[in-house]
C-alpha cells in the first residue's frame, strides 16, 4: 500500500512539473518530456527551476532562432546534460550557472556545442565554494569589488592556523588551501612560483605549509568558465 502511494505522489509531482514546465517557452516541452522519464518526486523543483533561469536568459533570443537551435541534436544534447547536471544541483545559484552556460552555447558563436559540453564537465568537478574563489581571484584590484567580498566574506575570509591553532582551525585551513589548489590543478587559476635567485629553486613557507608564489590569478580558461557562467567580474561588477 506504502508504495502504491509513493508511486501515485511521484506520478503526481511529475505531472505536475510537465505541465509547469510546458509552459515555459521554447525549451519547456523538451524539458517536460525529459521530466516524465528521468526525474524523481525530490528533483522535479530543480528542474522547473532550471527552466525558469534558461527562459529568463534566452527572453532575448528570437523564437525563429530558437526552434531552429531546437532542431540541431547538438544542442539538444548540450540542453539535456545542462538538465541532469541541473537535477543534482542543490544550490538556486548553481542552476543558474548551468542554466546561462547552456544559453551562451546557443547563443554564442565564438563557443561551440562540444566546447559547452567541456566547460559544463569543469564545472560539475566545482563545488560552490570553489566558483566563489574563482571569481574573487577574477578581479584584478586588491581594494574593489566591496560587494561581492562582502556578500562571501564567511568563505573568503583568511584562515591562518598556527602551531598554536586547534583542530578545527588547522582543518578549515587545509580545505581553504584544497580549494584553490584544485583551481590550479584544473588549468583555472595559475600560480606562479617565487623562485629563490640564488638556488633558483621555489621557495617553501611551512607556516602557510605550501609553496610560496607571486600570488595567483584567473587563467584564461578561467576567464572563459566565469563568462560563460554568467560570473565574470565585468558581469557581475557593473
Amino acid at each position: 500500500m506504502s508504495d502504491r502511494l509513493d508511486s501515485n505522489s511521484t506520478d503526481h509531482a511529475v505531472a505536475l512539473t510537465k505541465a509547469a514546465l510546458g509552459t515555459v517557452p521554447i525549451a519547456g516541452p523538451f524539458l517536460a518530456e525529459l521530466a516524465g522519464t528521468v526525474i524523481p518526486r525530490q528533483r522535479a523543483d530543480r528542474l522547473a527551476d532550471f527552466a525558469r533561469a534558461l527562459a529568463e536568459d534566452l527572453k532575448n533570443v528570437q523564437e525563429e532562432v530558437l526552434r531552429l537551435k531546437l532542431g540541431d541534436e547538438h544542442f539538444t544534447d548540450l540542453l539535456e546534460q545542462g538538465a541532469r547536471e541541473a537535477l543534482n544541483a542543490v544550490s538556486t545559484e548553481r542552476r543558474q550557472y548551468i542554466a546561462s552556460l547552456v544559453s551562451n552555447g546557443l547563443t554564442e558563436d565564438r563557443v561551440s556545442y562540444v566546447e559547452s559540453k567541456h566547460l559544463l564537465r569543469m564545472l560539475g568537478q566545482l563545488n560552490d565554494i570553489e566558483i566563489v574563489w574563482l571569481r574573487f581571484y577574477d578581479y584584478p584590484l586588491l581594494n574593489g569589488d566591496d560587494d561581492f567580498r562582502t556578500k562571501h566574506a564567511a568563505i573568503l575570509e583568511p584562515v591562518r592556523a598556527t602551531l598554536a591553532s586547534g583542530p578545527d582551525e588547522i582543518d578549515k585551513q587545509a580545505l581553504q588551501q584544497n580549494y584553490v589548489e584544485h583551481l590550479v590543478s584544473m588549468g583555472l587559476l595559475a600560480r606562479p612560483l617565487l623562485v629563490d635567485r640564488q638556488t633558483r629553486q621555489p621557495i617553501f613557507d611551512p607556516v602557510e605549509r605550501t609553496w610560496k608564489s607571486e600570488g595567483r590569478r584567473t587563467t584564461p580558461l578561467g576567464k572563459l568558465l566565469l563568462r560563460q557562467i554568467g560570473q565574470s567580474a565585468q558581469q557581475t561588477s557593473v
